[in-house]
């Protein structure tokens, strides 16, 4: 990507200096390299979440390991246990009872922990998938979900959604948040979050005084959208904006701060309803 950064926008220039090009192949080639430049900026951030999603399974399922681990170690001593009851000729039939009934309670909270460190390991694709069943394999390419610690997060970049430098949402927006609200609206028994966010650029409009506002005016446009387009029950819905205080990014670099510039939409089940996800249809 940092090849196709330097030398592409060198070629257009030279390409239109010699006459090589149209004016409009120049915008082309102009077109093409925002395009791959969007692209690298949205396999980072991709990347970005992964691996904190990584980093979260890895210590979850340390932590099951550890409890599998000393639940072994309890078990052995019983058996150790046991078995100098076995030889010893005085040891009366009740203890040895008791340690054989406190083995077999070892051996089944182990077999539950290990289901539990297999479940960890699966959950965040099978949430995933539920989750997502209703869009088809390119309709995927333009929303990133992600699940993190039981809550599906769909990050949506600001140009998107909005025109350059405003809280209105664009003519061409309509097509991912109908993608989105497939989703959500499979799902009608969950609540929706708008979260706006914004880089740390003070904006300078009429009605507009700071980031906080930028931010949740955007929510609010998201909202009003989801519910006046796709009929999504407005009691499930809340907008909210954190401006430029929730970054993921480096505000230092362009790169970062178009990071920054996005749209969380944040499906959180109750936890009743989280656990009965697991597995269960979407409503139709």
């Amino acid at each position: 990507m940092k090849i196709i950064r330097y030398i592409l926008p060198a070629l257009m220039i030279a390409a239109v200096t010699q006459g090589c090009v149209s004016t409009k192949q120049y915008a082309a080639l102009q077109a093409s390299y925002n395009r791959s430049i969007d692209t690298n900026r949205n396999l980072k951030q991709s990347w970005q979440v992964t691996q904190q999603e990584l980093a979260g399974s890895r210590s979850r399922v340390q932590s099951l390991e550890e409890q599998i681990a000393s639940e072994k170690s309890n078990r052995a001593a019983l058996q150790d246990a046991l078995n100098k009851c076995l030889a010893g000729s005085n040891q009366g039939n009740v203890n040895i009872s008791k340690l054989a009934d406190q083995i077999n309670a070892s051996d089944k909270y182990i077999q539950h922990l290990v289901e539990l460190k297999n479940k960890s390991d699966s959950l965040n694709q099978v949430l995933t998938t539920n989750l997502t069943r209703s869009l088809s394999a390119d309709e995927m390419k333009d929303v990133d979900v992600k699940v993190l610690k039981g809550v599906v997060y769909i990050s949506l970049a600001d140009n998107m959604l909005y025109k350059s430098g405003s809280y209105m949402i664009s003519d061409n927006a309509g097509t991912i948040l109908s993608k989105v609200a497939k989703i959500i609206n499979d799902y009608s028994n969950y609540d929706v979050l708008v979260e706006g966010n914004t880089d740390n650029v003070p904006i300078s409009q009429v009605n507009i005084r700071n980031n906080w506002d930028l931010s949740g005016l955007r929510a609010s446009s998201v909202v009003q959208s989801l519910q006046n387009n796709y009929h999504v029950d407005p009691k499930r819905l809340t907008a909210g904006g954190r401006g430029e205080f929730n970054p993921i990014a480096d505000n230092g670099t362009d790169s970062g701060k178009a990071q920054n510039r996005r749209t969380q939409i944040i499906i959180t089940p109750k936890l009743d309803q989280f656990m009965a996800l697991i597995g269960k249809e979407p409503q139709k």
